[in-house]
């Protein structure tokens, strides 16, 4: 495990396992400034640990797995000299097919805290193949622990979450994305999101934060808005932004989510 983490995985705080916080590489922020600007709100906000995952995908070719622990130090030399009381630890949101095709020393080091074991690979926007399952499997194979990012954005997975339900039981984890949650009410993307955490299929929540404005690294704001909306998922979502993103930040095995009453699976994706 990344030895730069270590401190705030002991003090515990909140973990933001999926951000876009490095500068220049990606469609993150543009420099420094934003960087360290993203930092200070996720502090001030309660988190402790902001983990950097840039895209490794093809149209991103900024971004080099070699050099991300580097970028890492330097964003973490700069915080401790502005009294910023958060680390960044290195990662990547990996695209299916670089998890399938990069070699494998390069995918440890786009691993969650650059841990060796576990992957961040994106869910598509686009189209879902309906081999899906089956290219996670083979990332798996590679000897990898998959989280699955953002899948309730995915059009595919709204119309048949029973996808997701059998991605989870083939051993993935499901990141949510915080703002999925504050969602309109007829959202899919947020049925798909309250039914993952109802179901226990959902382990993770995060920003996926890219600037201060856009998309902010506001996650425990986020999470305390969606709980005064579902008071009942108080602990679901503790759990999601705090025992479950650090045992995959560490590479350990990963808590069950607690248990939670489904309510909602009569009123998926009625218009």
């Amino acid at each position: 495990m990344c030895a730069e983490i270590a401190p705030s995985l002991r003090s515990g705080g909140v973990v933001d396992l999926h951000t876009h916080v490095l500068p220049g590489i990606d469609d993150g922020p543009p420099d420094v400034v934003g960087s360290v600007a993203m930092a200070d709100i996720a502090a001030a906000d309660g988190v402790s640990v902001m983990v950097a995952t840039p895209h490794v995908r093809n149209d991103h070719p900024a971004v080099v797995p070699g050099a991300l622990a580097g970028m890492v130090r330097s964003l973490n030399a700069t915080l401790a000299r502005y009294a910023i009381d958060l680390q960044v630890a290195p990662g990547g949101e990996v695209d299916v097919n670089s998890a399938l095709t990069l070699d494998l020393e390069a995918l440890r080091l786009v691993t969650i805290g650059q841990n060796g074991s576990d992957l961040l690979v994106e869910t598509p926007h686009a189209e879902l193949p309906e081999d899906f399952g089956q290219l996670i499997g083979a990332v798996q194979d590679r000897g990898f622990r998959v989280t699955l990012a953002h899948p309730e954005l995915n059009r595919d997975i709204q119309k048949r979450p029973e996808r997701l339900e059998r991605l989870v039981a083939d051993g993935v984890l499901v990141q949510i994305t915080a703002s999925s949650l504050l969602a309109q009410r007829r959202s899919r993307a947020r049925t798909v999101a309250m039914l993952a955490l109802e179901s226990g299929w959902a382990h993770i929540v995060a920003s996926d934060a890219h600037a201060p404005r856009w998309r902010p690294p506001t996650l425990k704001t986020q999470v305390d808005k969606a709980i005064q909306l579902r008071p009942d998922l108080a602990a679901v979502l503790e759990y999601a932004t705090t025992d479950a993103p650090r045992a995959v930040l560490a590479g350990e095995p990963v808590p069950s989510p607690p248990a939670h009453e489904v309510r909602r699976r009569r009123l998926l994706f009625r218009r």
